[in-house]
C-alpha cells in the first residue's frame, strides 16, 4: 500500500516540496530584514518579535530544505520503510523553535508592561511595513497550503500555519500601532503577548498533525483493510490487521487465511492480489 521505492513520482514530490520551501525562503527573508530595521529604528518590541517570529520561520526553511532532501532518498538496509518521516520530524522541529519564541516574547512583554525600554513610536514607514508583512504572509501561507495538500507534505502544510500565524500577528501589531499613536504605550507589550499567544497555537496545530505520524497512530480502520481482503478471491479469512503512515505512503500488515488445499505457489499468487 505504498509507492515503490523506485517510483520516479516520489523524487518529483520531495523536489517539488523543496523548490516550494526555497521560494518561501527568500520571501521569508526579505520580511525579517524589513521588520527587524523598521523595529529597532523606532523601538518598537512588537515589531522586532515579529522580526523574531520570522526569523524563526526563515531558519525553519533551512531546517526543512535539508530534511526534505533527506527524505527523498530511497529505503536502504538501516531505513527499509524509507526516510519519509525525516520530514515530519522536520515539522515537529519547527514547534521546537516556535517553544523558544513564544518563551523570549513573553520575557520581553512582560518586561516592557512594567515600564522597561524605550517608549515606542509608530511612524508611517514601520505602519507601512507591517502591512505589508500581513499581506506576503497571507498570499504565501495560502500557496504553501495548497501545495502541501497536492503534494501530502506535513512540512508544508505545517510550515503554511506558521506563516498564517505571522499574517495575524502582523495584523495584531497594526492594531497596537494604532494603539501606540493614540498615546496608550502599554499596548506594545500588550499586543506581543497576543503574539507570542498566536505563535503558540501555531505550534500546538503542528503537533496535532505530526504526533499521531511518529507514534504510529493507526492510518486505516482495520475493517476497510480486511474488507478488501476478503474482496480477493480465494481469501477465507484475514486478521491481525495493522497500518500506520499518512496519506499517499501507508504501510499495513495483515495475516490472510486460505483452503489448505492450494499450492504454495496459488497461495502466494492470492496474496500478490491482495
Amino acid at each position: 500500500m505504498r509507492p515503490a521505492p523506485d517510483d520516479p513520482g516520489l523524487d518529483s514530490r520531495h523536489a517539488q516540496v523543496r523548490r516550494v520551501l526555497a521560494w518561501v525562503l527568500v520571501f521569508n527573508i526579505a520580511v525579517v530584514i524589513a521588520k527587524l530595521l523598521a523595529g529597532v529604528l523606532t523601538h518598537t518590541l512588537s515589531v522586532v518579535a515579529e522580526a523574531a517570529h520570522s526569523s524563526v520561520d526563515a531558519l525553519n526553511h533551512i531546517l526543512a530544505l535539508a530534511l526534505a532532501r533527506v527524505a527523498a532518498r530511497a529505503p536502504d538496509e538501516q531505513h527499509p520503510y524509507g526516510h519519509a518521516k525525516f520530514e515530519t520530524l522536520g515539522a515537529l522541529g519547527i514547534v521546537a523553535f516556535l517553544s523558544i519564541t513564544v518563551f523570549e516574547l513573553v520575557s520581553r512583554a512582560v518586561g516592557r508592561l512594567i515600564g522597561d525600554g524605550v517608549a515606542p513610536r509608530a511612524t508611517a514607514a514601520v505602519v507601512l511595513v507591517m502591512a505589508a508583512s500581513a499581506g506576503i504572509s497571507f498570499f504565501v501561507s495560502r500557496y504553501e497550503a495548497r501545495r502541501g495538500r497536492e503534494l501530502r507534505s506535513e512540512l508544508l502544510i505545517a510550515d503554511a500555519a506558521h506563516t498564517r500565524s505571522d499574517m495575524y500577528a502582523s495584523l495584531a501589531v497594526l492594531a497596537g500601532l494604532g494603539l501606540i499613536s493614540a498615546g496608550y504605550e502599554w499596548a506594545d507589550g500588550a499586543v506581543t503577548l497576543l503574539v507570542a499567544a498566536l505563535i503558540a497555537r501555531a505550534g500546538w496545530s503542528i503537533l496535532k498533525t505530526t504526533i499521531p505520524i511518529l507514534v504510529d497512530e493507526r492510518a486505516v480502520e482495520p475493517r476497510t483493510i480486511r474488507h478488501l481482503a476478503l474482496d480477493t478471491a480465494g481469501v477465507d479469512d484475514c486478521y491481525d490487521v495493522r497500518s500506520r503512515g499518512r496519506e499517499g505512503e501507508i504501510f499495513a500488515e495483515l495475516t490472510i487465511a486460505v483452503s489448505g488445499k492450494l499450492s504454495v505457489e496459488a497461495a502466494h499468487k492470492i496474496a500478490d492480489d491482495v
